[in-house]
């Protein structure tokens, strides 16, 4: 049977907060897919509802599947996969900001955002936390 494991250190603390938030992003858009959307700037055409199916399914089933993972098993290199997850979606948007010219404020928070997302986990899976 699997026991819900509560965090013991600093560093697994933090790599579990950032496992939390993910799950909280995954729900919202699970639950909220219109509203997730206009947060994050998309909106979906009236004639494509199969729009949502997208926030639902391919961002919220990823989002829901590696932070309950992260949080059920809390093993370090689960911890590791979610970090470098979010890592290569601050690149993402880095590149972006870069090539499509989207030096925004709203980017910039974003990339923090991830950059703390990334950062929490990676420090516990490589043992500098």
């Amino acid at each position: 049977m699997i026991e819900f494991y509560w965090p013991s250190t600093q560093g697994e603390w933090l790599a579990w907060s950032s496992a939390v938030v993910t799950v909280v992003f995954g729900l919202t858009l699970l639950l909220a897919p219109r509203l997730s959307l206009r947060i994050l700037r998309l909106q979906t055409a009236p004639d494509h509802p199969e729009a949502l199916s997208e926030a639902r399914g391919t961002m919220a089933g990823f989002y829901i599947g590696i932070g309950l993972c992260a949080l059920l098993f809390a093993q370090p290199l689960i911890y590791l996969a979610l970090g470098t997850g979010w890592a290569f979606t601050a690149f993402g948007r880095i590149v972006s900001v870069v090539s499509d010219r989207g030096l925004t404020g709203y980017n910039l928070v974003s990339v923090a955002i991830e950059a703390i997302l990334a950062a929490l986990p990676l420090l516990y899976g490589l043992g500098l936390v």
